[in-house]
């Protein structure tokens, strides 16, 4: 029996996976800050429907915590770790830059000890799309550089990668890094795009639509994010000497069991299509509040997801109409509408 150690299981997508690797059967350690970066009352709800199952043990405590965090990683003695937990939010980090420092560089460094000191079979963890910044070749592939981070956020992510670099190369850690395009589906986060269209137009409330529409986003069902990452938790990168045949585009470092990847739907969607899409699920029309584009947002993004297809023969596919469709029905029973 697997164990696997989940940092962030009271978020959106660590919720999401620990419940596919439960049906899966593997036994589930997940850890959480409980933060209050948005309603802890949603976080609470995901860990009771997690506790439900006896394979399924949290606890709380922040990652700045060595303490309780190394504690915690060395009761579960997990032959995973699969790393979710971080201060996430673009534009939050303009006002609140510290909160980043703090849990997604030293929390995690944190965390890629515990890992070391475990010798783990693989250590999974998750970077940003918004590590691309300011490149505009696409669709994006793992192979681009991303030295152009328009935000703290993307910037800490950025760092992220590069630690897990080095601690793959000096202490042989299979390491995974994987980069999420616009995440969306049910028991998302309230800061997220189509949770706050969903909460304003149930409202009759306006939306704010940021360059006048004119953006471009990979939207990413989360069941499907998931599932890519379950795969990948059984694809760890190979040690430089066993490295075999070389795959088109790959990310693996020569010098270094370690790989980054691309996890989003491999379609760049139009804003106002999504928005319309949302209004069909909906079955009303949103008014929208036309604004100039957020210091450190991007026009666009797009995933190039061939070698997550390479790697694990599974390709994102899930359409917006159908993916909204699911969140918009979760939407109304959850907050009984």
């Amino acid at each position: 029996m697997t164990t696997v150690f989940v940092t962030g299981t009271a978020g959106f997508i660590g919720f999401h996976l620990a419940r596919h690797l439960l049906d899966e059967g593997f036994d589930v350690v997940g850890y959480d800050g409980m933060t209050d970066y948005y309603d802890v009352s949603l976080k609470e709800e995901r860990h009771r429907i997690l506790c439900e199952n006896p394979r399924f043990r949290c606890v709380i405590g922040m990652l700045e915590d060595m303490e309780t965090l190394s504690k915690a990683v060395a009761e579960a003695d997990p032959q995973v770790i699969v790393h979710l937990a971080a201060q996430a939010g673009v534009r939050y980090s303009l006002e609140n830059p510290r909160a980043y420092v703090d849990s997604n560089l030293v929390g995690t460094f944190n965390l890629m000890e515990c890992a070391r000191e475990r010798a783990v079979d693989h250590l999974l963890m998750a970077s940003t799309s918004s590590v691309y910044g300011g490149n505009t070749e696409m669709p994006f592939d793992e192979t681009q550089k991303t030295d152009l981070p328009l935000t703290l956020y993307a910037a800490t992510k950025k760092a992220n990668e590069a630690m897990a670099h080095s601690y793959a190369h000096l202490w042989k850690l299979p390491t995974t890094m994987f980069r999420f395009f616009t995440v969306y589906g049910p028991y998302g986060r309230p800061d997220l795009a189509l949770f706050k269209f969903v909460r304003a137009a149930l409202a009759g409330e306006s939306i704010d639509v940021y360059n006048h529409g004119k953006m471009y986003r990979d939207f990413t069902y989360v069941g499907d994010l998931v599932h890519a990452i379950r795969l990948l938790v059984d694809t760890p990168p190979p040690l430089v000497e066993g490295r075999g045949a070389a795959i088109p585009k790959d990310s693996l470092s020569p010098v270094a069991p370690f790989r980054t990847l691309n996890i989003g739907n491999g379609a760049s969607v139009a804003l106002l299509d999504f928005i319309t899409e949302t209004e069909k699920a909906l079955g009303m029309t949103i008014e929208k509040n036309m604004m100039e584009m957020q210091k450190g947002d991007v026009p666009a993004t797009w995933a190039d997801t061939d070698l997550l297809e390479a790697l694990t023969g599974y390709r994102p596919n899930t359409p917006v109409a159908k993916g909204i469709g699911q969140f918009v029905e979760w939407y109304r029973g959850y907050y009984r509408i």
